[in-house]
């Protein structure tokens, strides 16, 4: 046939009075499913490295391989990094991470002024925001926020554990070395009215310079002139390892009791039993506490060996494994697109994991795990390596922390 150009007219004229037809185009699983994002935002390189810092990020990590992410069709990244325990450092991090690189749920957190910092970035940009390093209980008190769940501890359960039991063991009489941020702050007043209230007296206080701290040795001098039966160490990492070193050095332990208010496994290790031994302390995970706990270790020691995990990793493993829950009941497209719908729908979840067992979250985002009060065991009493509490007496967690009402967290229905 031949072409003419009425002809070619009148084939492109029928042509585009057909239906569109265009080649059909199949989804990809990754496009189907989009990408959750996790920040770890904690200190890699000062005072609480140990603490938190890699070992953190492996137990994130272990959360994921132990939900099975990969069999369940879910997408999930963590990506990491160092606040160096500056409050306004870790703002631009997480606005960052938010911003450009997407992240979805921010953890861990240790050092309270960076974790209070962050709970509006948080809230403005309505992402999910569990922290388990920090431990200021306004946390969940007036400055709690919809977007987020304490996970681990805080100042108030620390306080009635250790100081209370310092207190009933004739410890009437008290002196504190306290770190000069929110933390410190937080921890010295929780215990100061324990110790109050059971018609004990703080003697004192010394307030030292947070972060950049080494020598105690002025500190302690006014501890143990002050005449009080308990030095009170509102502190931690670090610094409780270096306080506690330099006042065995001073003999201030033959002379006062020390009250490590808050005191890790891994800050134990550091210290050596010959030091740390006979010290109370509180933590709410153990790895030799259970069958469920040491299951636990066995499974991220291997990534973690020269750090055992303590209730700051463990936190971040359990925290991490029950948002990954609630995003597959969700739907990851719906957990990506209100963080404050994903919070509550994880308050609404039951907690259950190989850490801390079973748990509820609270409405001011208190998470409310059992707390444990512990001694350090005698180098006699250790039978191997990191073999190191005697459990002295279990807080359940719905006696553990402040009571609601106490809180004044202004997200809670009066």
């Amino acid at each position: 046939m031949i072409l003419t150009r009425r002809s070619a007219l009148t084939t492109v004229a029928a042509a585009s009075a057909l239906p569109l037809i265009r080649p059909a185009v199949i989804p990809s699983a990754r496009a189907q499913t989009p990408t959750i994002k996790i920040g770890v935002l904690n200190d890699q390189s000062g005072p609480y490295t140990n603490t938190g810092g890699a070992t953190s990020v492996v137990c994130v990590k272990q959360a994921l391989e132990d939900f099975g992410v990969s069999t369940k069709g879910m997408n999930v990244e963590v990506i990491a990094a160092d606040h160096q325990n500056k409050p306004d450092l870790a703002v631009s991090i997480a606005r960052q991470w938010f911003d450009r690189d997407g992240v979805d749920m921010l953890i861990d957190v240790p050092t309270s002024s960076v974790a209070l910092a962050l709970q509006s970035v948080v809230r403005e940009k309505n992402k999910v925001y569990l922290n388990s390093g920090a431990a200021s209980s306004a946390l969940t008190g007036a400055q709690c926020s919809p977007n987020f769940i304490h996970w681990t501890y805080d100042t108030y359960m620390l306080a009635k554990s250790t100081g209370g039991a310092m207190v009933k063991a004739g410890g009437d009489s008290w002196y504190f070395l306290t770190a000069d941020y929110a933390f410190g702050k937080q921890l010295q007043a929780d215990t100061s009215a324990f110790v109050t209230a059971s018609g004990g007296k703080v003697l004192g206080a010394a307030q030292y310079p947070f972060p950049g701290t080494t020598d105690f040795s002025s500190f302690l001098v006014q501890a143990q002139s002050s005449g009080a039966k308990v030095l009170g160490l509102a502190n931690a990492g670090g610094d409780t390892v270096n306080s506690i070193k330099q006042a065995a050095e001073f003999g201030l332990n033959n002379s006062m009791k020390i009250a490590a208010l808050l005191m890790f496994i891994t800050d134990v290790h550091a210290l050596g039993l010959d030091v740390a031994a006979g010290l109370n302390l509180t933590e709410s995970f153990y790895w030799d506490l259970n069958e469920r706990t040491r299951a636990f270790t066995k499974r991220v020691l291997p990534k973690t060996p020269n750090n055992y995990p303590n209730m700051d990793h463990a936190g971040c493993y359990s925290a991490t494994l029950h948002y990954l829950k609630t995003v597959a009941d969700m739907g990851a497209a719906e957990a990506k697109k209100d963080g404050v719908a994903t919070v509550n729908r994880m308050k609404a979840m039951p907690v259950e994991d190989d850490c801390f067992g079973s748990s509820k979250i609270r409405e001011d985002g208190r998470n409310m795990v059992t707390s444990y009060l512990f001694q350090v065991k005698k180098p006699s009493e250790s039978k191997g390596p990191w073999d190191y509490y005697n459990l002295v007496a279990t807080t359940p967690g719905d006696e553990a922390y402040r009571p609601l009402a106490d809180g004044h967290c202004p997200i809670v229905k009066a």
